[in-house]
């Protein structure tokens, strides 16, 4: 039978000498590769102050890819070729300073380079006897982290655990994931479920991340029981609304059990009172979670240390460091108040994982990351934070990171001071949200019909790419400015874009009867 086999396959696939070949070229061809791989990288790095967005169109980008499986290969650096005209030459200027949309921070270079060389040595963080410095690395950073946040809580183990993740929700995930596990852990949860339980209930305003609505689902809770608190002028969760829906919520026999606290919402940047949701989470038994993958790392700065009073006090945290602290994607961080917690929530035993001993005979212990994350096969995320915080000093990116707030506040005076410009929301983060109103000459039907059409047209346009959002039924335009990259010119380049485009809209606009002339 293994004979039959080995012939069939011999006549279907061309003859390997099974002794010397392999998918690799030779080293000097390979660094020959890699030199034309950094040119295509330098030049694209040449150009960052070109057109944010590509412009190009869905079926124009599905023709360039539309083909069948290739049976034979190309020479790599025809490779590459294609590569630099059909990816590299159209991709969307995240990099570039004229980004403003969703929360899209750019990287840094040291992070490229780390990237390049973790995929080279291909580790895999699961065990540590797998990946033993890139295990300790991740440890480092973790640590790292929570110290540059504050969080630092009074657990009793003295060390903080955490799980590199793939960003913010997938952090959101893991929080939920930890507090569900443990908060019904004399239930058996993991066991037997949530059959049998009463409803368990989620509380956070309803300026939270969509994350947190696919998490309740995913973790069995299910959307009916996720509490969508509304919020206050400051767009922070309203504490008396709050209150009142838990005490509801008793009364009916269900079971309140989480807290989710904002550390900066996508939409405006907003911080919830942190202290106080710890208050309550305590006075309730709640377990508390906070969403930071915006903002939380912001609380690193001495100035913004009052807005995120009370983060230590949370049972886990959320944070993305492919936002504010410009890692490439994808690489974010669930932290909580020690390791154990973790195992409690993952550990599973498995035959083909038990050559790993974590007690060793020189009395030295060793933490097998897969035990306390669902994760198996991990590549090294942590990497390349760690480079970055070696390279640049917590100080630096922390000096990055008040620029762009400092930018923000320079966005917020100019469109106060323009007259063909309308604030509607700024916190103390680096969002900003605002209306085009050109002459001022609309209803408000008008303007809102205004702000609509002008998104879309920006993105045709090319020249910025920038995203809106809704407030209060109002359609706004908002500019996020999460890259070390920016300067003021950049922000006054993106109003003059602005400005530029709404007049053309402006053009083609009726005024109603209703309008001023």
């Amino acid at each position: 039978m293994y004979g039959y086999h080995s012939l069939a396959f011999a006549q279907e696939y061309p003859a390997v000498d099974n002794d010397t070949e392999n998918l690799d070229v030779s080293l000097e061809q390979f660094g020959q590769l890699l030199n034309q791989a950094t040119d295509l990288l330098l030049a694209r790095y040449a150009e960052l102050d070109t057109p944010a967005h590509p412009g190009h169109t869905q079926p124009e980008v599905f023709s360039w890819f539309d083909e069948p499986i290739p049976e034979h290969g190309i020479a790599i650096e025809r490779l590459l070729a294609e590569v630099k005209t059909k990816v590299l030459d159209t991709a969307a200027m995240n990099i570039g300073p004229h980004m403003y949309a969703y929360v899209m921070a750019g990287g840094n270079q040291v992070s490229i380079i780390a990237d390049l060389l973790a995929s080279a040595v291909n580790q895999n963080v699961a065990k540590w006897h797998l990946a033993p410095a890139m295990t300790e690395v991740e440890k480092r950073v973790i640590e790292w982290t929570a110290e540059f946040i504050g969080y630092a809580p009074d657990s009793g183990t003295g060390s903080v655990g955490g799980a590199m993740v793939s960003g913010g929700s997938a952090a959101n995930l893991t929080g939920l994931t930890v507090a569900r596990n443990i908060f019904f852990e004399r239930a058996e949860i993991r066991k037997h479920g949530l059959f049998g339980q009463p409803p368990c209930i989620v509380y956070a305003s309803d300026q939270t991340h969509n994350s947190v609505d696919k998490s309740v689902q995913l973790l069995g809770i299910g959307s009916a029981n996720y509490r969508k608190i509304p919020v206050n002028a400051d767009y922070q969760i309203d504490i008396q609304a709050l209150l009142d829906q838990i005490e509801i919520d008793q009364r009916a026999g269900l079971q309140p059990f989480c807290l989710i606290g904002n550390a900066g919402t996508v939409n405006t940047g907003a911080i919830d009172p942190l202290d106080k949701l710890a208050d309550i989470a305590e006075q309730y038994g709640l377990w508390l979670h906070v969403d930071g993958a915006y903002g939380g790392l912001a609380a690193s700065l001495p100035e913004l240390k009052a807005n995120f009073q009370g983060i230590h006090r949370a049972h886990s945290v959320a944070c993305d460091f492919h936002k504010w602290l410009y890692q490439g994607f994808e690489v974010g961080c669930t932290l909580v108040r020690d390791w154990e917690q973790l195992r409690r929530t993952y550990y599973t035993v498995a035959d083909y994982l038990g050559g790993s001993p974590n007690s060793l005979p020189d009395g030295s212990r060793r933490l097998d990351i897969n035990e306390h994350h669902f994760q198996l096969s991990r590549n090294a995320k942590a990497f390349k934070v760690w480079m970055s915080f070696k390279a640049f000093g917590s100080r630096r990116l922390q000096a990055m990171i008040g620029k762009d707030i400092q930018l923000r506040a320079y966005l917020d005076q100019q469109i106060q001071q323009a007259p063909d410009f309308r604030a509607i929301n700024s916190g103390r983060l680096s969002i900003a949200c605002f209306q085009y109103i050109g002459s001022g000459h609309y209803s408000e039907p008008e303007l809102q019909r205004l702000n609509t059409l002008i998104i879309p047209a920006l993105e045709q346009d090319r020249r910025v790419f920038i995203t809106g959002t809704r407030l209060h039924g109002q359609p706004v335009i908002r500019a996020c400015i999460i890259n070390h990259r920016k300067n003021q010119s950049h922000i006054d380049y993106l109003l003059d874009v602005i400005r530029a485009t709404g007049r053309k809209i402006e053009a083609g606009l009726v005024p109603s009867a209703g309008s001023a002339a």
